[in-house]
């Protein structure tokens, strides 16, 4: 919720579609709905053979979805477990920059890969 801009802060387990942690202003809807959601958005995205570059496994990391009062960032996580968690960070238009939001949510987003792989 540090990023200028940022609403809304989500943390889902994909395998599920259920939150795990979310933090800021869910304000059209709860963040379980919000979890249920972009769950199907992101299933459908990987689902789609035209969004893949021919690898071996799913090679999409990170999905922007821009509207017209902000924009949707969903980063998928890797890491060893059954399924695939992502993040979804919700934008304010105004108040947000979409190239610094997604440095600053992919600097985030490594410290706590870091942080896992080393306990």
């Amino acid at each position: 919720m540090d990023i200028p801009g940022a609403r809304s802060v989500t943390l889902v387990d994909g395998a599920s579609g259920l939150a795990i942690a979310a933090d800021g202003r869910h304000e059209l809807v709860n963040e379980h709905e919000d979890a249920a959601a972009t769950t199907d958005v992101v299933r459908a995205v990987l689902a789609c053979p035209a969004l893949s570059s021919g690898g071996d496994g799913d090679d999409v990391t990170e999905i922007i979805v821009c509207g017209t009062r902000g924009y949707h960032l969903l980063n998928l996580l890797n890491g060893d477990f059954d399924g695939r968690l992502f993040v979804h960070v919700l934008f304010d238009e105004d108040a947000g920059n979409l190239a610094m939001a997604r440095f600053q949510l992919h600097a985030i987003l490594d410290e706590l890969a870091e942080g896992a792989h080393e306990s």
